[in-house]
């Protein structure tokens, strides 16, 4: 993606360069220090005799299967980022990176940030662009007022400000 605004496209993976750095660590982590950990532990284990009441043969195959279901998913969700540096938008409104101040019904000020569906982390403000509240916030300005859907019913909140940090 270039550095103007483009809409963004429900069919895409976006992703923000520490989020993309984030899935590639965990990868390098999986391929080359826990699995082949893993390998070396399985093949002492076989080594072992009976395999079919060796814990450590049969927790071992199971690890590495886990691991190469991760090592598979994390390779395809890489393969098919679409990076968006939140440092490069120039779009006037909230965009995929944004980190957004809002203020509720009650009064509670909020911060959240639009990231990538692989990027989560509601704890700490991280939400996702595809999220009732993030999709809602999409290419919007301050001052605006913004309705989402929840599972408690439709919810309020108005836009104080919002910029891009990452």
């Amino acid at each position: 993606m270039n550095k103007t605004f483009e809409k963004l496209d429900e069919n895409k993976n976006y992703i923000t360069p520490v989020g993309f750095a984030a899935l590639k660590s965990e990868l390098t982590q999986l391929k080359h220090r826990e699995r082949p950990q893993v390998v070396n532990t399985v093949a002492w284990a076989a080594g072992n005799g009976d395999r079919s009441e060796n814990g450590d043969y049969i927790y071992g195959k199971k690890r590495l299967r886990e691991i190469d279901r991760r090592i598979a998913f994390l390779s395809d969700r890489i393969n098919n980022s679409v990076l968006i540096d939140p440092q490069t938008v120039t779009f006037h409104g909230i965009y995929f990176g944004a980190t957004v101040t809002i203020v509720d019904a009650e009064g509670q000020e909020k911060v959240y940030t639009i990231v990538g569906v692989d990027e989560v982390d509601v704890p700490n403000g991280k939400i996702s662009w595809r999220s009732p509240l993030g999709a809602a916030l999409l290419y919007r300005m301050d001052g605006d007022m913004v309705t989402y859907s929840t599972p408690q019913g439709k919810r309020e909140v108005e836009i104080i400000s919002f910029h891009y940090n990452f």
